[in-house]
């Protein structure tokens, strides 16, 4: 009796040098408009895809040029905003790094690739091939949103899907678990296009089984265990690094657009980050404008401003948030300032180049860390999560506020300031901070000083929103729960399972590859 040997993956042979480097701009064009302004996020699926396709059959070399070149594409396009008051510097340097993440992460897709074609047997075709791409994609994303200097998050799978059916998905895996997900299904995309043999007919069941099966899973169920009226305010305020502002402008014009909630009942008022400017519970004028708008509204305030602490002869500054109830009763100092405009990661290094190029003047001070500093305040009862500004794109912390501090609800406020009208910063940032909700199952309210503010459900709906550069002020009844999502709970334990399982396949398959030679 004979055995058939199952026959390896046969795939169509691979795109000449040109195609590649076509399929990767490709990728990287329908990668731009999968995320917000533009929020077509099903071109997310071939997006990847395409990428996919571009690495297959390359040299190391060309992968990594391949690679970069789609990276400093998508990046370049996507983080343009970058460029409205900092100028093309700021946009050139992030644009490199993550071109430089994008080329390492194209060899080791390459790489996968090789392995992965000499797998054989059924499974290997639409499985195991496309889930080892997945997990490549999923490492070099998790690498580069933490390495150098706490990384650069922008531009994940995952948040490219905060306003779709598939958004919800992240309450159980999270966000590196989504993008995972994502880039699965489209290797499997990417190698029914390219799988010989098989008939067209066959080729739309399967993608679309598989496009259905991911937005048929529902949200984690999140039980509510009460309701908190908030009021947030977006004053409009001229904030950014290169503003110039009369010491007192910037709490002047959140009292007045606050009035707009006059009578109005509340448990809680929210102002956005730098909102009372500079140590305002050191300043007469600033502590009566606020204690007075305390009063108006009869509810304590959470704003964000700049504080000081004296440690022996050296002056530590912090990115606060102030729980402001006749005077500060609590404070919470960011736990990710954003290097290169927060702090100047080695200074002595990149200081003497920055003032060469005239850019020192923009990071005149480094803010200190207080890495004890609980991202939570209680306020009557009630544990709210505190997230300001690019705070709202580290896993750790959203977990550590949900997990770990009880919060029922989250707070993220923030300052836009820097990025110009009709910012597509604002808008991403806003979809980062939808896909948190779901992750985590909280209402959340992002206020911003210039927009785009809005109060968010746990499903991720919107229930209000400001405009960008108009004075406004939103008040909603929103949810409490105490639910712990998988995602919150696990989280870091799936994006770890995810990379070593793809680590350990690839040195697996690489070493029965160099017994078989």
């Amino acid at each position: 009796m004979t055995t058939t040997k199952p026959r390896p993956l046969r795939l169509r042979a691979p795109l000449p040098a040109w195609g590649s480097v076509l399929s990767a701009l490709g990728g990287a064009a329908l990668l731009v408009l999968s995320f917000q302004p533009f929020d077509w996020w099903p071109l997310v699926l071939p997006g990847v895809a395409l990428s996919l396709v571009a690495l297959r059959g390359r040299r190391m070399s060309a992968a990594f040029g391949i690679g970069a070149l789609a990276g400093a594409a998508f990046f370049g396009v996507h983080i343009q905003w970058i460029t409205v008051y900092l100028g093309p510097l700021p946009l050139v340097g992030l644009t490199g790094l993550m071109a430089l993440w994008w080329g390492l992460g194209g060899m080791l897709l390459t790489f996968a690739w090789r392995l992965g074609e000499r797998m054989r047997g059924p499974w290997a075709r639409l499985v195991l091939l496309p889930a080892l791409l997945a997990g490549v994609w999923m490492l070099r994303e998790s690498l580069s949103s933490t390495i150098p200097w706490g990384g650069f998050s922008w531009g994940r799978l995952a948040y490219s899907q905060a306003s779709s059916p598939i958004g919800d998905t992240s309450s159980w895996v999270g966000a590196s678990g989504l993008s995972f997900l994502l880039a699965f299904v489209a290797g499997i995309l990417a190698c029914l296009v390219l799988a010989r043999g098989m008939l067209v007919r066959r080729r739309v069941v399967i993608g679309a089984a598989i496009a259905v099966g991911l937005v048929a899973i529902p949200a984690f169920p999140v039980t509510e265990t009460g309701t908190v009226r908030i009021g947030a305010v977006q004053g409009d305020s001229e904030a950014g690094l290169l503003a110039q502002y009369v010491e007192g402008d910037i709490i002047r014009q959140h009292a007045e657009a606050t009035e707009l909630l006059a009578g109005e009942q509340m448990d809680l008022l929210v102002w956005p980050e730098n909102a009372g400017e500079q140590q305002p519970q050191d300043s007469p004028s600033s502590t009566r404008i606020i204690d007075d708008v305390q009063q108006l509204v009869d509810a304590p305030i959470v704003l964000g401003a700049v504080t000081y602490e004296q440690d022996g002869d050296e002056t530590l500054s912090y990115n606060s948030l102030l729980l402001w109830d006749e005077g500060v009763r609590a404070d919470y100092h960011k736990r990710h300032p954003v290097p290169f405009a927060e702090y100047l990661p080695e200074r002595d290094f990149f200081g003497p180049i920055l003032d060469a190029l005239g850019f020192l003047d923009l990071i005149p001070r480094d803010y200190s860390l207080d890495p004890t500093s609980e991202n939570a305040f209680d306020v009557d009862g009630i544990a709210y999560g505190l997230a300001i500004c690019f705070d709202i794109i580290d896993d750790g912390l959203v977990r550590e506020m949900v997990a770990d501090h009880g919060a029922q609800i989250i707070l993220a406020p923030t300052n836009n300031a820097d990025f110009g009208e009709g910012s597509w910063e604002n808008v991403q940032q806003l979809a980062i901070a939808q896909l948190r909700a779901q992750e985590a199952g909280r209402a959340l309210v992002n206020v911003s000083t210039v927009g785009t503010s809005a109060m968010v459900l746990p499903d991720g709906t919107m229930v209000d929103r400001l405009p960008q550069y108009e004075p406004g002020a939103m008040i909603e009844t929103l949810p409490l729960s105490d639910t712990v999502t998988p995602a919150m709970a696990a989280g870091a334990w799936i994006e770890r399972a995810i990379a070593i399982a793809t680590l350990g396949a690839l040195l697996g398959l690489a070493l029965v590859r160099r017994r078989r030679a």
